[in-house]
């Protein structure tokens, strides 16, 4: 296979062998599943960051068998993983194919024995996502999309991928007062950061009819724990809509695709979709948004007749920008 340019065929190969990758890396977020939660203390999680920002020998052992593999089958591709960048290894990113992996994302979750935790495996191409790969080992939940493609789910409920969204047709969205939101609390747990995304929180959540004026009365709010999953969902339509400040393009990349893939639109910080929101280009994951550190991403909305979906799309983070606060830090 020729890294210079990658054709369909070539992306279905590479989908495959990456599933394959993905169920051979969940067997072993498995059984380090069970080691933790048999084990008498916590000797093998370490802090990152922080005391909420966590890595576990296993998060190590699974990159390591990713990289190896990957290296193995396309030793002319690039990586980036979590836990190398973590170590120091920072490669800028290129036009050549270059495999983005979380290892383990949802950590936290893994730790505690919360099973919304995945492998996610997605590959850059001329500095976009093109692919993506999320599995969930504990729910046996697969995601799978490449873009031109589609994006599918398969489960042990079903034999056959079924293709995203799972509502078809896509059902509209009137405002965030019918939405159920993803939200994260993040590492960055300081009183800046924290006042900020509570009180962006209590917007979203609140009633307006009993004292809170700017209130969106959402549905409800979710945290998932998992930034692939958030986007997972999203795609699939379980999820209307997902922000996040301060997770890193392997947490998002394999997702940017998937939930692309299934409809949804992926923008950035406010003032990037400000500004792309008015661009003929709009939609288009750039290099920009994917290294950005600031998500937001929107289900497949159908269109009605006074409006179509992509028009909703911009409606509904145009609302969602107006009422949480614009936090800078990451």
């Amino acid at each position: 296979m020729s890294s210079s340019e990658l054709t369909p065929a070539d992306l279905q190969s590479i989908l495959t062998f990456t599933v394959k990758l993905a169920r051979k890396a969940g067997e072993l977020i498995l059984e380090g599943s069970n080691a933790i939660q048999s084990a008498s203390s916590e000797s093998g999680v370490g802090e990152k960051k922080n005391s909420v920002d966590l890595v576990t020998e296993f998060d190590i052992k699974v990159e390591e068998l990713v990289k190896k593999e990957l290296k193995s089958q396309y030793p002319s591709f690039e990586f980036i993983g979590e836990e190398s960048y973590a170590a120091g290894s920072c490669p800028p990113l290129t036009d050549k194919p270059t495999f983005c992996v979380d290892p383990i994302d949802g950590t936290t979750n893994f730790i505690h024995g919360f099973p919304f935790v995945c492998i996610s495996l997605g590959l850059i191409y001329k500095r976009r996502p093109i692919l993506g790969v999320i599995y969930n080992p504990f729910l046996d939940h697969l995601y799978t999309g490449i873009t031109g493609q589609g994006s599918y789910l398969s489960s042990r409920l079903n034999t056959e991928p079924v293709r995203l969204p799972l509502s078809k047709p896509a059902k509209p969205l009137p405002s965030l007062g019918q939405a159920l939101i993803a939200v994260e609390w993040g590492s960055d747990r300081s009183k800046t950061t924290i006042n900020a995304k509570a009180n962006s929180f209590s917007r979203l959540a609140g009633d307006p009819a009993q004292g809170l004026s700017e209130g969106k009365m959402a549905h409800s709010l979710r945290s998932v724990g998992s930034a692939a999953l958030n986007f997972a969902m999203v795609a699939q339509g379980g999820l209307d809509l997902y922000w996040e400040i301060g997770c890193w393009p392997w947490d998002v990349c394999a997702g940017i695709v998937i939930a692309e893939e299934a409809g949804g639109i992926v923008s950035g910080s406010h003032a990037t979709f400000a500004t792309s929101s008015k661009e003929k280009g709009f939609g288009v994951v750039t290099e920009e948004i994917l290294t950005g550190r600031k998500y937001i991403v929107v289900r497949a909305i159908g269109d009605t007749q006074g409006e179509k979906g992509i028009d909703a799309q911009k409606r509904i983070i145009q609302e969602f920008y107006a009422t949480v606060e614009d936090v800078d830090a990451v």
